[in-house]
């Protein structure tokens, strides 16, 4: 196609998109307007009187095929120019940075690697690129992993980067080309860039306006296949960050593939080499991801690297995407939870009873028995909440979840309620609100600053509200099947089975639509309704979450007629929603960390410091350990984030692979702070592997943002004969002739010939 534009308009695509046009007038160009006018009124005369044969149409027909062949006659005498800038001979630098990442060894032309392809193609005294460019252009290479730098020829290039970073690359690369006149940036690459898995790397899209300030065109090469025959990925592995012992994991995983259409994979999850958990799954269509569940025990305390991997199949043209690590931290601490009850009710017993043997789990309760007389249970000591429910943000903030039961807003003042919002909101808790005939809505909560973090509409009680309950069938979501908080068997079709069998409960609220960004994970069908009520909702509030239940009498799924006595499902849901409620919660020391890095690479760790109301605190002295996982020990210090209150930053640079262990003491005033133990994972980045396909759409935008081009390995020919138009270097302005271009000629020849053909069907000719 390029070819023939080139036959009928004498010069190449690039120098019309590089050129302005012009026009050499070969006489003062106020000349020609009489000789246009003269042209014209002749042209009006002489078709324009009427003539024996021609009828008015014919007239204006050929009047204005003779007018389009003058005017055309007129443009080509006009001497019509292209002024173009084309980089002067040997004066300037191509750079050509060469992707020598691992991702280049993948052998997907035949049985040649990108980078053979590559050398073969592009590189060395033998490639006819590397002569066309050479005789043109001083040549400098570098190289696109780490953070670039020079390299040797193509050639020679060895490829074991661990990342790239193309932007990162070019832009070190025309720092070490300042001073010099610079043509132009030759990138080679497959455009699997990893910028955004290299721990504080700055955002791509930053690069990119970076590069195109500087105003040198970029253009790139795209090696590699834009879809693989063969090959399966596991594109992404999720796992919560931490739970308590003895609890499930879900480990969810989406799988992608092409070539495997059918066929049945098992996806295996390992701890420690030992197989924990697997499921036999079947390949969706081709190019289409599937979402594997697949739910683990967390039975040993401390950091767990899970291990999750399907088999490599006959013919996969990339093996190392095929298995992913994830940490989870297994904790054995004891939580602590501050129940409220209003009145007594069975709900309150049944609750506390089933969660009595759970050694992770203290539920501390304040049960109101009467006016202004309140009735402990399971408190630490004789002075925790002696004077009823908390009153400052220090002992409220104490307790990592709190469980609101049939208790009226009225009972708490206005500050107490805004404790209880930022309890969620800033400190990061987790809030359970339960059904009740004072609780939510009927207990006056609508418009309190509490209602905010709920994930539920609270509207006024609706008038006869009070005559009496309403009974539901309470089943799980699509979400709730597969959510940890109400999981009761190994897999989700049992799990939907039980919940079925369950007994009818009772609700007295009315409960209004689930807020934006809410989960639903249980809901109550009532009979007569269409609409499903909203049971168990949750959402994600500041850094805390807030959960509602919007029902009284979760006790009848252990003592309903139709339970038998050994039936444990009450029990566990109630362990496994309190567990999952004060999940995550942050403590006044916490460790942040990007969770993963690679051996002498440095790993930015963050860690947030507050005083005991949870405010964030500056000017603390802040030291960590690190313990490796052979068990030597280094110290780490911390520097205050000064743009950021009660954010302290370091460095870590590891020296070996493995988990590492990070435990952090900070010093404000006389107060002493330990954190938890926070983990990062240090392992050969496997980046390179994942979405491992040509990315053509990286690769053109670098290429139009800076004015450059973008080349499939079987264009790459035109690289040459391109980069000389360039406004960037050492160049000087050619104006190329277009009067004389073929498609002009052809233009007028067409034009005369329909003349003619008209007259010869109108009997003129």
């Amino acid at each position: 196609m390029e070819a023939l534009f080139e036959l009928l308009f004498k010069y190449r695509p690039v120098v019309f998109e590089r050129g302005s046009l012009g026009f050499d007038w070969p006489v003062p160009w106020m000349a020609l307007i009489p000789l246009a006018l003269v042209a014209a009124v002749a042209g009006a005369w002489f078709y324009g009187r009427p003539q024996a044969g021609l009828s008015q149409r014919d007239r204006w027909v050929l009047g204005g095929l003779r007018v389009a062949v003058i005017a055309m006659v007129a443009a080509c005498l006009a001497r019509p120019v292209l002024a173009v800038s084309r980089a002067i001979e040997q004066r300037n630098v191509v750079g050509i940075v060469v992707d020598d990442s691992r991702s280049m060894r993948i052998a997907d032309h035949g049985t040649a690697a990108r980078g053979d392809y590559a050398h073969e193609v592009f590189g060395g005294a033998d490639s006819a690129l590397f002569k066309a460019l050479a005789e043109k252009f001083q040549l400098r290479f570098f190289r696109a992993s780490g953070a670039g730098g020079r390299s040797e020829v193509l050639g020679d290039t060895p490829l074991n980067g661990s990342r790239t970073h193309l932007a990162t690359s070019l832009l070190r690369a025309e720092e070490e080309l300042a001073g010099a006149p610079v043509a132009g940036m030759v990138l080679i690459s497959d455009g699997a860039d990893n910028t955004s898995s290299m721990p504080g790397a700055t955002p791509m899209l930053e690069q990119l306006l970076a590069l195109r300030a500087r105003q040198v065109p970029v253009y790139a090469i795209g090696v590699g296949s834009e879809r693989f025959a063969r090959d399966i990925e596991l594109s992404r592995v999720e796992v919560p960050g931490t739970v308590l012992r003895e609890a499930s994991i879900l480990v969810e995983v989406v799988l992608s593939q092409r070539g495997y259409a059918g066929t049945k994979v098992p996806v295996v999850v390992e701890d420690s080499g030992r197989i924990i958990g697997s499921r036999d799954v079947a390949l969706p269509k081709d190019g289409e991801a599937t979402v594997v569940r697949i739910r683990v025990p967390a039975s040993e305390k401390g950091a767990r690297l899970l291990k999750v991997r399907v088999p490599v199949q006959n013919g996969e043209m990339v093996k190392e995407n095929n298995e992913r690590d994830a940490v989870v931290v297994v904790s054995d601490r004891r939580e602590k939870i501050l129940y409220l009850e209003g009145e007594p009710r069975y709900e309150l017993k049944f609750i506390r009873m089933a969660v009595e043997d759970d050694k992770n789990l203290q539920v501390v309760t304040l049960l109101r028995s009467a006016k202004d007389k309140f009735l402990r249970l399971s408190v630490d000591d004789s002075v925790e909440l002696s004077t009823g429910f908390p009153k400052t943000r220090e002992e409220l903030f104490a307790y990592r979840g709190i469980i609101l039961g049939s208790v009226e807003a009225s009972f708490f003042t206005v500050d107490q309620l805004r404790m209880l919002s930022d309890f969620v909101g800033v400190r990061g808790g987790g809030l359970l609100a339960l059904g009740g005939r004072r609780a939510l809505a009927e207990g006056g909560y609508a418009g309190t600053p509490l209602a905010d973090a709920l994930p539920v509409e609270l509207g006024p009680p609706p008038p006869g509200s009070d005559s009496g309950a309403t009974e539901i069938t309470v089943s799980p979501t699509a979400a709730g099947v597969l959510h940890p908080a109400t999981l009761l068997a190994p897999n989700d079709s049992s799990t939907s089975a039980l919940w079925r069998q369950m007994p009818a409960l009772t609700t007295v609220n009315e409960i209004g639509r689930p807020k934006p960004g809410a989960t639903v994970l249980l809901e109550g069908n009532v009979e007569g309704e269409r609409r499903a009520r909203p049971t168990l909702t949750f959402q994600r509030y500041g850094r805390g979450k807030a959960i509602v239940f919007a029902t009284q009498d979760s006790w009848l799924w252990q003592m309903h007629q139709m339970v038998p006595v050994e039936d444990q499902r009450h029990e566990t849901f109630w362990r496994q929603l309190l567990r999952w409620q004060v999940s995550d919660v942050p403590s006044r020391v916490d460790v942040a960390a990007t969770g993963e890095g690679a051996v002498n690479e440095g790993i930015p760790l963050r860690i947030v410091v507050s005083d005991s109301a949870y405010v964030r605190t500056n000017g603390a002295s802040v030291n960590a350990e690190v313990v490796a996982p052979g068990g030597e020990v280094s110290k780490l210090p911390f520097d205050w984030a000064t743009d950021r209150d009660g954010e302290y930053t370091a460095l870590l640079v590891p020296g070996v692979n493995g988990v590492h262990t990070v435990n952090v003491t900070a010093v404000v005033g006389k107060d002493t702070i330990r954190s938890t133990s926070g983990y990062v994972r240090v392992a050969d980045p496997t980046a390179e592997f994942f979405g491992a396909e040509m990315r053509p759409s990286v690769l053109s935008q670098f290429a139009e943002e800076t004015g450059g081009k973008f080349y499939r390995t079987s264009e790459a020919s035109r690289l040459a004969q391109d980069i000389v138009y360039t406004t960037s270097g050492a160049t000087e302005v050619q104006r190329l002739d277009l009067w004389d271009m073929p498609v002009n000629f052809a233009l007028i020849l067409g034009v005369l010939g329909a003349e003619w053909l008209y007259r010869r069907r109108r009997g003129l000719a």
